[in-house]
């Protein structure tokens, strides 16, 4: 278990230290978490333990840091541990040594059990008895993306916060507005291109965002290099894919994937624009007056071609379907671009006997 450490970046930080939220009003999208904290600070109705659910990358160990610097906690009683690699019964019986023993300078000893759901049942027993009857001046933070594996006599002594993933357009205006801080100019498109890739995930987007500044030259980005860096399929791979699904065209789609494995590019990403794509073709359908919102999201060719598949019949919701049990697939298929292929065939396939 590690105190905490002073909340100023060095020069060689990562852009998600650089700019990790140091105050409550400067948590974007996490409103009904910060509101609920900030009055229990005010009329000093604290709970003595706190347990912070949220995919990754979703501010909850931020939270927690702001919350233990709104309460007057210094570094030296700031306590973080992390579940994933001290999981063990001895770990806890650490943890429960050092809480009897009263704060250096502050108003409580405050701790973070960050990846809280990886410890092991023999330790969750341990923690218990300690979660039960804390000391006053004791606070307690448990953060996890699994709330599930959270023991339920765990979970229902604690004050329950669930944490928001950051939508794209969140995402795309962090990215947009941290490379402008550095210096360089954003296109909307790549933007838009690192908000999908980060998949609701604000440090992974900046974890993205920082390797295209690495190798930007012009500090002018546009989606070209976002695609790049990422490895992500090139607009016209995925714009091929989508008309030669539109036209019922198996030969060009699945040829258009075999170009993608040759490039050693992602199935999955490929697979996840191709939905994201798809999607905004099935609402331009039936919802014509999104247009002026897509067209800030997507580059001009997508738009277009969007545009108009909407007025063709041939791509369906049920396409959108096949897609996405095919993404889910990915996740644990022994070749990953195999649920794609046979998505391509099966929507092919229905389209051409239609």
């Amino acid at each position: 278990m590690k105190r905490g450490t002073s909340s100023v970046a060095p020069a060689h930080a990562t852009l998600y230290r650089t700019y990790r939220p140091s105050a409550f009003e400067d948590v974007r999208g996490q409103e009904h978490v910060v509101s609920v904290l900030q009055a229990a600070i005010a009329s000093k109705k604290l709970a003595h333990a706190y347990l912070f659910v949220g995919g990754r990358g979703t501010g909850k160990t931020t939270v927690a840091r702001i919350f233990a610097r709104e309460l007057g906690v210094s570094d030296k009683d700031l306590y973080e541990m992390d579940a994933a690699s001290h999981t063990s019964v001895e770990d806890v019986r650490e943890l429960r040594e050092g809480v009897n023993a009263m704060p250096f300078e502050s108003p409580y000893k405050f701790y973070i059990i960050d990846e809280a759901h990886m410890l092991s049942k023999q330790a969750w027993n341990a923690f218990l008895k300690t979660l039960e009857e804390p000391p006053p001046h004791v606070l307690f933070v448990l953060a996890t993306t699994e709330r599930d594996k959270v023991p339920d006599t765990i979970q229902s002594r604690c004050d329950v916060y669930s944490f928001r993933p950051p939508t794209r357009e969140m995402l795309a205006e962090a990215v947009t507005t941290v490379a402008k801080k550095e210096g360089y100019a954003l296109e909307r498109s790549a933007a838009e291109l690192v908000a999908l890739l980060a998949e609701g995930s604000y440090r992974d987007a900046l974890s993205i965002l920082q390797k295209v500044l690495t190798v930007s030259k012009d500090k002018k980005i546009d989606v070209t290099e976002v695609e790049a860096v990422t490895g992500a399929p090139r607009g016209e791979l995925v714009r091929q894919l989508l008309r030669a699904m539109a036209e019922a065209n198996a030969s060009d789609a699945l040829r258009a994937v075999q170009e993608a494995v040759a490039a050693n590019l992602d199935a999955r990403t490929l697979t996840k624009l191709l939905i994201h794509r798809l999607r905004v073709v099935i609402l331009l359908r039936f919802a014509p007056e999104l247009a002026s919102a897509f067209s800030k999201e997507l580059a001009e060719p997508d738009m277009e071609l969007a545009t108009a598949l909407s007025k063709s019949a041939e791509v369906t919701s049920d396409a959108l379907r096949v897609l996405l049990d095919a993404y889910e697939r990915m996740a644990y298929a022994a070749v990953p671009h195999v649920p794609l292929e046979l998505a391509i065939v099966d929507i092919c396939g229905a389209a051409a006997q239609e």
